[in-house]
């Protein structure tokens, strides 16, 4: 089987770095062509690709129209798997989906990062024991599903988790993209200037991940945007309650909210009950 991947950052690099230590053979394909030329110097990919019809998979590292414009000016081998790993599904999956195709499609989503970017940043375990999020409707095609799912526990993940790009676009709204957003707002505020000696845990965690690639999470956020906006909306209601509260100096009001939100992670669920949602363990 021959494995490319296209887009060779920090998740596409640790793509290939984890599918050569499963003892696959993969090449590699990069718009600029430092970090392609980093790939193969560093082991990271065994060749750099050329043209895409002699590959039986290929998996597309690149932001949202990126993607989509890969794959309408890419020639791919008739039957081959074609799988973007996006962090919007619905986009992607329209596009692909609006005309007829050679290949087989599959749309899926690696659960792990780091907050730093770049092939530099590329390693094998980067996935092990994560979560693969892999998107299916109607035209899926099943057997190319369950290859993608090999290749994810090749791979390291943990899980994979079939789901519609619908139920995908409004989890990852939550689970990710608020929480960036969140960050990066939270560091707007004056009093970051000269906090250093006052920050702790807590600190280190809100700020993470606020320094985003602003090219890579517009365009996630734009192509997921009612989503987005919806998620918006309840953490302001939630906010505005609190500081309500605060200039009330309502204790028992503010109290019950603080205690509202403790009950609600306490007992949030622990297994998914989602009809829309298949959990697959792969080690």
């Amino acid at each position: 089987m021959k494995i490319c991947v296209a887009g060779l950052g920090l998740i596409g690099g640790s793509m290939c770095s984890a599918l050569k230590r499963a003892g696959h053979a993969v090449d590699g394909w990069n718009r600029s062509p430092q970090a392609a030329c980093y790939a193969v110097e560093n082991g990271i990919i065994d060749a750099q690709a050329d043209g895409f019809t002699r590959y039986d998979v290929v998996f597309v590292a690149l932001p949202p129209q990126a993607t989509v414009d890969f794959i309408d000016n890419t020639r791919f081998k008739s039957g081959a798997i074609v799988s973007d790993i996006c962090g919007v599904k619905g986009f992607i999956e329209n596009h692909v989906y609006s005309v007829p195709r050679n290949f087989r499609y599959v749309g899926c989503h690696p659960m792990a990062g780091k907050e730093v970017s770049g092939i530099e940043n590329a390693c094998a375990d980067l996935f092990d024991g994560a979560s693969m999020i892999i998107t299916r409707r109607n035209e899926t095609d099943a057997d190319a599903a369950d290859k993608v799912i090999d290749l994810s526990r090749d791979m390291g993940f943990g899980r994979a988790v079939l789901c519609t790009a619908k139920t995908h676009d409004e989890k990852i709204a939550y689970t990710s993209q608020l929480a960036h957003i969140v960050s990066n707002a939270y560091v707007k505020s004056p009093s970051l200037k000269n906090c250093i000696c006052f920050t702790g845990g807590s600190f280190q965690d809100m700020t993470r991940i606020a320094g985003v690639d602003e090219n890579v999470w517009a365009s996630l956020y734009l192509n997921n945007a009612e989503n987005v906006a919806a998620e918006i909306d309840l953490l302001v209601d939630s906010l505005t309650r609190v500081k309500e509260a605060v200039l009330e100096k309502d204790s028992r009001k503010l109290k019950s909210i603080l205690a509202e939100g403790r009950s609600l992670f306490a007992g949030s669920e622990k297994t998914v009950s989602d009809a829309d949602i298949s959990v697959k363990k792969l080690n």
